[in-house]
This record gives C-alpha cells, structure tokens and sequence, in this order.
C-alpha cells in the first residue's frame, strides 16, 4: 500500500487533509468528495480497512515498523495532520465567510459540488440497468436527507458516541455531509463548535501554565462530550471503511452509480439561494438551544433574481467552484503523465 512520495507529494497530501477538514466542518459539504476528486479515495479507504485483527497483533507482538507499514500510517498521518491543522484554522476562517458572506461561501461549494459530479461521472459509463437504477436511488436518498427536519441539541454521552458514527460518514461516502447530519441530530453546534472552542481554549490556557479550567464543570463537560464523539468517530471510520471496502471490491460500479446519484441528489443542501426557518413555540417565540442559538426547521429556497447585480455576483462564484475543480483535475493528471 505504502507508496514513494517526494516531499512535494507529502505536502500536497497534507494540504489536502486540510481540505477535507474544511470541507467536513461545512454544513452540506463532505470530505469523501474531496478524497474522490484529489485521487486518493480508494487508497483512503483501503488504508482504514487495515485497522483489523492483524494490525493489533502487530502492535501486541511490538512489532511496530511493521504495523507502520501495515496500516499506511505515513499516508494516513499526513491526512490526519492535515484535518486538525484545519479544524483550528481554515475552519475558522470560513466560519467567518459563513456568517460574513453566506450566500457566496455556499455558492463556491455549490460550483465545487457540481464540478465534482462532472469528474466523478466523467468516467463512468453506465453498463445495465442495475446502475441506473442505484443513481436513481442514490438521488433519492440525497434529496431526502435534505427534507429532513433538525432535532434538538442533545449531550447524552451515548447519543454522542453515535452522532461520532454517524457523522464521520461524510469523510468516507462522498456527498453525505457529516455536519449536515449533525445539523438533523441537533448537535452541529455542541459538538463542531462549542466543545472544538473549549479544546482550543483549553490548550492555550495550558500554554500559559493556567489550569483554572479544571474548576469549570461547563468546561469539563465539552471536554468529555469531544473526547466520546472522537472516539465514535474513530469506531465508525474504521467500521464503514470495511464495509466500504467490501462494495469497493465487489460492486466497484454499482458503488460508485449510488455516489453519483448520491452527490446529485444532495446539491439541494448547498443551494446557495436560502433562508433559515427558526423554531418556534406554541406562542409563535422562537426557539433557541441549551447555549443559546437559534434551532433551525427548515431552509425556504428559492431562486435568485437575475435581474440584481448581486445575483450575478453571487453566479460567478459558483462558476468559479466548478473551475477550481477542473483546475484541480488538470493539475491532477499532469503531474500524473
């Protein structure tokens, strides 16, 4: 699995984990479809299947350059550095595009999405009718999990376990967004905000040799709440990854019609032109979660006036999305040949 990489190859992979961190922390964004387009996702996949029987008697027997190899650690390593380094920083720059410039942040994705959909089916040519029928159903599903309705936040360490499951599934089947499920779930904020902030606020009281934090119940909780979510996250990575695995070896093409379909189905989460729908109660107050956001119902679409400059601003950047892609595919496959 292990593959020669110059030190140009190794950044580039870590610049990529940076991508995919950013791209799993966007709400109707996934991972998996950067990992699809960037050309490392079946290498992805297969080095998560490797965390299995064999590796952990590897790692009892101290047989530890072995179990480097083995797992593809130097591959995976960079992916992971890369995905941290961004939750702590790319992460908060688009955090501040989303609340500054939302329209636009989501009309890039959108360009993203549809040029990976270009990509992705590029390739692919549709042999019988099974496949037809799994893009039909791949589609299906997309648009349904963006007619869903958000529950309420909830910090049950159980419930968190599974929303780590549940929610690294954007980083291995590309189009499903694991934040816009944690968005359904009702734990977006509490897990991918407020409990990352208290791990990085954390961190930097410790720089400054200050551990007042351990007297802050508030404080000890998020803790916890990210440190059970990471380790669902890390069960379900490695659990999906089999299965995926298993689809990717023996149903390669039908696999691959239900991500197509799937992505398709799911632009309807990125639509760039939508309003939040907030909450409300029997006296028509709006609702608002344990720290105090807004709980959102809904998104009201609707398309945008052609006849506003700001419209066309807004055009051009999805424009723009799905040149960076294509740009990115050129580079791909010239550094390639």
């Amino acid at each position: 699995m292990e593959k020669k990489r110059t030190f140009a190859d190794r950044l580039l992979l870590f610049l990529k984990g940076v991508a995919m961190g950013a791209a799993n922390k966007v709400p109707g964004v996934s991972g998996g479809v950067v990992a699809f387009v960037a050309g490392f996702y079946e290498e992805f996949i297969y080095s998560l299947q490797k965390f299995n029987s064999k590796s952990l008697l590897l790692l009892v027997n101290g047989r530890f350059k072995s179990l480097y190899n083995y797992l593809n650690l130097r591959f995976l390593g960079l992916l992971i550095l890369g995905m941290i380094f961004s939750y702590f920083s790319v992460s908060k720059i688009l955090d501040y595009f989303l609340i500054h410039y939302e329209i636009k942040v989501w009309a890039l994705f959108f360009g993203m999405i549809l040029g990976s959909i270009y990509y992705i089916a590029m390739d692919f040519k549709v042999t019988n009718k099974k496949e037809i029928a799994m893009i039909v159903i791949g589609v299906l599903g997309g648009v349904s999990i963006s007619l869903f309705e958000p529950a309420t936040q909830n910090d049950n360490l159980w419930f968190v376990f599974l929303c780590g499951i549940i929610s690294v599934s954007g980083m291995t089947l590309p189009g499903l967004s694991g934040s816009f499920i944690l968005i359904l779930l009702g734990n977006y904020v509490l897990l991918l905000v407020d409990s990352v902030n208290a791990l990085y606020d954390t961190f930097a009281e410790i720089i400054k040799w200050d551990f007042s934090f351990t007297s802050n119940p508030e404080r000890i909780n998020l803790l916890k709440v990210l440190a059970v979510f990471t380790a669902g996250s890390m069960f379900g990575l490695v659990t999906l990854s089999h299965a995926l695995g298993y689809l990717l070896k023996y149903f390669k093409n039908l696999t691959f019609a239900f991500i197509i379909g799937f992505i398709t189905g799911s632009l309807g989460v990125v639509w760039p032109w939508k309003t939040k729908v907030i909450k409300t109660n029997e006296a028509g107050q709006m609702l608002k979660d344990s720290n105090g956001n807004f709980v959102i119902e809904t998104y009201d679409r609707y398309l945008p006036k052609l006849s506003m400059m700001g419209s066309w601003l807004e055009i051009s950047f999805i424009i723009i999305g799905i040149l960076i892609v294509l740009m990115l595919i050129w580079s791909s496959k010239r550094t390639k040949a």
